[in-house]
């Protein structure tokens, strides 16, 4: 039996281009480490992360992982990118962060493989980039025990979030190579929301986050219009 890899080749490939760059806090990924403490803050404050068992769904360079790892959580991180699994390993292993291991695998994989297995999950900044969002979002609820929590964050898809996520992220201000987003990819909350109900996922709250390019600072406020985060949890049956 065959079974399809829910991952776009032409993805992989770009950040496989970039990964060495992952740390570099002045390359392409300096929204990255910019909005990296807004992101762990929110997290940490609503599933506090000390003791908990928790799992990163496209981790990438590991910036996320490591901060939780940082906070006192057992930190895995998947990816399929290879290239940036091995940077995330050797900055794990330069930084001398404890708890934290990566593995190239597929989120529905791993679900399979370890269902109900973690207190926390988190899913940043990957939805908009794979074929198919709804299939990560259920293999989320599947990895997260019940009670536990899963973290969404993505970009909404309206005329405002193209023009500042493409147009003045991509073009203007060269915040991100350009071809970094796709518009056609982009979610709506109101669709996240949909996948997060189908796999048995509460909302439990939504933030959006807003960057000023003159001052280059980002906060989380109520405006989901361009780019949002989104904590659910998994029902208790």
């Amino acid at each position: 039996m065959t079974t399809t890899v829910n991952a776009d080749p032409a993805e992989l490939a770009k950040f496989s281009e970039l990964a060495h760059r992952w740390w570099d806090p002045e390359s392409e990924f300096r929204p990255l480490h910019q909005i990296n403490p807004l992101r762990l803050d929110w997290i940490n404050g609503l599933a506090p992360l000390a003791g908990q068992q928790v799992l990163d769904v496209g981790c990438g360079g590991g910036i996320l992982s490591d901060a939780m790892a940082r906070k006192g959580a057992h930190v895995t991180g998947i990816d399929l990118s290879t290239k940036a699994l091995k940077v995330a390993q050797l900055h794990a292993l330069e930084a001398g962060t404890p708890n934290v291991e990566y593995r190239e695998v597929a989120a529905e994989a791993l679900a399979a493989e370890r269902p109900a297995s973690f207190d926390v999950v988190t899913c940043m900044e990957m939805l908009e980039h794979v074929p198919d969002p709804a299939s990560v979002v259920q293999a989320c609820a599947t990895l997260v025990k019940p009670g536990g929590w899963v973290f969404f964050s993505t970009i909404n898809r309206n005329p405002k979030s193209f023009l500042f996520a493409i147009v003045g992220a991509e073009y203007i201000l060269n915040l991100l190579p350009r071809g970094t987003h796709e518009y056609a990819k982009m979610i709506r909350p109101s669709e996240l929301a949909r996948y997060c109900r189908q796999a048995g996922l509460e909302l439990s709250g939504t933030r959006g986050m807003e960057y000023n390019p003159l001052t280059r600072r980002y906060w989380l406020s109520a405006d989901t219009s361009v780019n949002y985060l989104i904590a659910t949890r998994k029902a208790v049956s």
